[in-house]
């Protein structure tokens, strides 16, 4: 067993082994063995990188339904492309999905929205009218049946 001043050494040369380590001493209950700066700063990058995933995931959708739905002169040529990419987002999306990164995405559904509906106007050179809020709720968005 490594012991704690050990493990922030440990950290900087073999993160896995960390980890392995880490939660070798959270199930043994040794908490005073921990290398508590490291953790931390673990689980809040863990965080940030899931909200950063499913924010992804749902922009991605939203940018695919709002093509498939508004850009009528590419529509014959990749309807399918957009139908495809708007089933496997929501399935990757889903999977990842908990609670309170649903109440997340809640929050954050304007700024994502946004963030779509610009890089929608500049893929269709402004040519096509999409709408400026979100048409969408986020169970529409998470729903496999919705606009299939």
């Amino acid at each position: 067993m490594i012991v704690k001043t050990n493990l922030k050494q440990l950290y900087e040369i073999d993160d896995h082994l960390w980890l392995l380590e880490t939660i070798d001493l959270l199930k043994q209950k040794k908490l005073n063995e921990l290398d508590l700066e490291n953790l931390i700063e673990e689980l809040e990058a863990l965080g940030r990188s899931d909200k950063n995933a499913v924010e992804s995931f749902l922009e991605q959708i939203i940018r695919h339904l709002l093509l498939l739905q508004y850009w009528q002169e590419e529509y014959d040529r990749n309807s399918s492309h957009w139908e495809a990419e708007i089933f496997s987002f929501r399935k990757q999306l889903n999977r990842k999905l908990t609670t309170n990164l649903r109440n997340y995405l809640l929050e954050k559904l304007d700024f994502i929205y946004q963030d779509a509906f610009e890089y929608v106007k500049k893929k269709t050179k402004d040519k096509v009218d999409f709408p400026e809020k979100c048409p969408y709720t986020l169970d529409q968005l998470l729903d496999q049946d919705y606009f299939n």
